[in-house]
């Protein structure tokens, strides 16, 4: 693939930001370089007074074992925002290119399309949230750079029709297929990740906001050829991801056995909720799910949604979202918060 093409000139021929941590690389010595304060941190806390790894190295490698991947084929953001907002900046002039999105689908698409003065062109998801393939392919021209996939999807929960994925990475020639895989943890399909040699145009975001449990830290991943991953390491900020973050995801990253169990928890209270909510006449609808969460259709869901925030329990209404009119997006909880989401349910229902 010739990626010169399809990378901004500006972007492609940028001198990057030197940091005193990429011009000296070691742990041990006086570090006179980089203007830090000597002493450390106030407070009695860790002391963070020295800049992070720029490039994140310990993570990656450690990345790069758990997902069958090399270092340089893994970019870390600040939450796959960053990386959304940086593909996008690296690709798309204002003034000349646009983007695909297939709603309902990720928000933060759009928002940073916007952001960015990018074009938007919408293909709608079928009535059964799969891809409108042949409407997507009619839609893209030779000034479409970005194509954006979520699978499993948010906020319908459902896995995207593999093969239809193939078909437009097969057909899609004038720019990148982004697959969002911020769930893939709770699904039952292999990541996009396998596919990267043989699809060079092919980039897959991934998070640990959600089996990881580390929402709060905000650190996203994007996994890509070498060459889209060297030009989005050349545009970030030079120290996006914070020591602590570096610190606190190393160790979480240790503990393959709370993953385990965490997806094990979650997809066993997801089964409960769905056969409970099967016994509930007034939902219509529970949307399939390889998330952890579940989209439903029900009678009153504006109703609904406002007596459980009135219970203090705290759900999300999607029914301004095409074509998930009167739903409710449920995130999995702990089993007494389950129990109680039922309760209250029942108790405006029955």
């Amino acid at each position: 693939m010739d990626y010169q093409a399809y990378i901004l000139p500006h972007i492609w021929n940028l001198k990057p930001y030197s940091s005193a941590r990429d011009e000296f690389k070691g742990n041990e010595g006086i570090f006179l370089d980089a203007n830090e304060n000597p002493i450390g941190s106030g407070n009695q806390i860790e002391a963070w007074n020295r800049y992070p790894d720029p490039l994140q190295h310990q993570i990656k490698s450690q990345l790069a074992e758990i997902k069958n991947c090399q270092e340089n084929q893994i970019f870390l953001g600040n939450g796959s925002d960053e990386a959304i907002d940086l593909l996008m900046r690296m690709t798309c002039a204002s003034d000349k290119h646009n983007i695909i999105l297939c709603p309902p689908t990720y928000g933060m698409y759009e928002v940073s399309a916007s952001i960015n003065n990018i074009a938007i062109q919408r293909v709608n998801l079928t009535a059964e949230y799969q891809l409108d393939v042949p409407a997507i392919q009619a839609a893209i021209n030779e000034h479409t750079r970005l194509l954006f996939i979520c699978s499993p999807n948010n906020p319908t929960g459902n896995k995207i029709n593999r093969q239809d994925i193939y078909t437009l990475l097969e057909s899609f020639k004038t720019g990148f297929v982004i697959i969002d895989e911020a769930y893939i943890d709770f699904s039952d399909e292999p990541s996009f990740i396998y596919e990267l040699a043989k699809y060079p145009q092919l980039i897959v975001m991934q998070t640990l906001s959600k089996a990881y449990g580390l929402a709060s830290l905000r650190l996203g991943m994007a996994y890509a050829n070498p060459i889209i991953i060297s030009l989005l390491n050349k545009i970030k900020p030079p120290y996006n991801i914070g020591g602590a973050t570096q610190q606190i995801v190393s160790k979480a990253l240790e503990d393959k056995q709370f993953i385990t169990e965490s997806i094990a928890l979650i997809q066993s209270e997801k089964k409960r909720l769905i056969a409970e909510f099967e016994n509930i006449p007034q939902i219509q609808h529970i949307q399939p799910s390889q998330a952890n969460f579940l989209l439903v259709k029900l009678q009153d869901a504006k109703a609904l949604f406002e007596y459980l925030i009135r219970e203090k329990v705290i759900t999300r209404n999607r029914s301004s979202v095409p074509l998930c009119e009167d739903t409710i997006r449920i995130t999995i909880g702990l089993t007494a918060e389950n129990t109680i989401l039922l309760e209250k349910i029942k108790s405006f229902y029955l």
